[in-house]
């Protein structure tokens, strides 16, 4: 069991800084996702806590001492890959064995923890088996199989389900789940799946061109984004951005006119101190907190805490039985999406009138950051959707 600390680590190379001065701290049992764009640095971060790149300046931090100096092999940490990196020409076995091995483990001692692996992971059936011979998800639990026998302080995963479909992505992440809760280790784990990240992590860490933009239990950032990156990037369907201005500020929160002479204005229950009338602005809107009043077959008929009432013209549909899309527009152009329960009868070409709750639109400053102005207390509206119960 380990806690990890990062003080302003960079990580430089001659064409610029790759990692940009990040702190942050890892509690011991944590399971803390790094999630993020391509290129935003968290398999770069993720290297250098292994120590398998060095770092250009900063301090990283296992149980009080300092490891930048310690070599990859002496951390205590286990890595799994998102290739596997099995030889292909030893046993399942063999695999599992030859770190132990390297380190004179008794072989008697080898045997122990493989079997315990292998009957945890559900390979014991494979131990005589080559990597050729296993499907994706096999090779994929020998990986794992092969960082428990080594009993790290900490694990660690560089996007290791992104080589298989979808199917296998969504029992893996749970057996990745269930196998925190067993073992009880800190675990760090990178992705650019938001799905994965909302579904594993006790805490995410959001990165963007090697900064954190923010930290947080999941829903936490899903209620409560601090920017406008990190509204967009977790959720799915991702926000709706309406730009607009300040038309008045008061107790009940703040109104915002959209863009557009026919536009509609959206009061959105947030701090205006410090804000202007006329000031740009956008608003943020989830998909899954518009309400379409009246759609039966929706199962959801009114918005709770009021609403603002805005007017789409549907453009595309999508049925997808247990939920529906609806692709659609406002008069001036600018697209909405709308995720609903359920069934939808709306068809291409209606105008609806739809609901949004106050509670649940953000306004995000257009300079300073794009951060998001602060929320009264309000309950956030959460319609049941297996997406948004998350």
């Amino acid at each position: 069991m380990a806690r990890l600390q990062l003080k302003k680590v960079v990580k430089s190379y001659p064409s610029g800084d790759v990692i940009r001065g990040v702190d942050l701290d890892i509690d011991d049992r944590e399971f803390v996702v790094f999630v993020g764009p391509s290129g935003c640095g968290k398999s770069t971060l993720l290297r250098m806590i292994s120590g398998l790149e060095s770092v250009s300046s900063g301090e990283i931090i296992i149980d009080d001492q300092c490891v930048n100096d310690i070599p990859a092999a002496q951390r205590g940490l286990a890595m799994v890959f998102q290739s596997y990196a099995l030889y292909p020409h030893m046993t399942v076995y063999q695999n599992l064995a030859f770190g132990l091995e390297n380190i004179r483990t008794p072989r008697d001692t080898i045997a122990k923890k493989i079997a315990e692996a292998a009957k945890m992971l559900q390979i014991d059936h494979l131990l005589d088996r080559k990597p050729t011979a296993l499907s994706g998800g096999q090779r994929q639990r020998v990986a794992i199989g092969r960082a428990i026998v080594r009993e790290p302080k900490i694990f660690l995963f560089d996007e290791p389900l992104s080589n298989l479909d979808a199917e296998l992505r969504v029992q893996m992440r749970a057996e990745i789940s269930q196998l925190h809760r067993q073992l009880g280790n800190t675990m760090i784990y990178v992705t650019h799946d938001q799905v994965e990240a909302m579904t594993m992590a006790d805490k995410i860490v959001v990165l963007r061109s090697g900064n954190i933009e923010q930290v947080g239990a999941p829903l936490d950032l899903y209620n409560r984004p601090e920017n406008r990156f990190v509204a967009g990037f977790i959720g799915s369907p991702k926000m709706n951005f309406l730009p607009g201005v300040i038309s008045s500020i008061d107790s009940d929160g703040v109104q915002v006119k959209l863009d557009g002479d026919e536009e509609p204005t959206i009061l959105a229950r947030v701090d205006g101190a410090g804000r202007t009338d006329g000031e740009k602005v956008t608003v943020g809107i989830r998909p899954e907190h518009i309400h379409v009043p009246g759609d039966q077959s929706t199962g959801r008929t009114a918005a709770p805490n009021g609403g603002n009432t805005v007017k789409l013209a549907v453009k595309h549909t999508e049925q997808l039985g247990s939920e529906s899309y609806l692709f659609a527009e406002l008069s001036g152009g600018k697209r909405v999406v709308v995720h609903l329960p359920g069934q939808t009868s709306a068809r291409i070409g209606d105008i609806i009138d739809v609901q949004i709750p106050a509670p649940s639109c953000h306004i995000f400053q257009t300079d300073r950051g794009e951060m998001a102005l602060p929320r009264l207390d309000a309950p956030i509206d959460r319609p049941t959707t297996p997406q948004t119960d998350q």
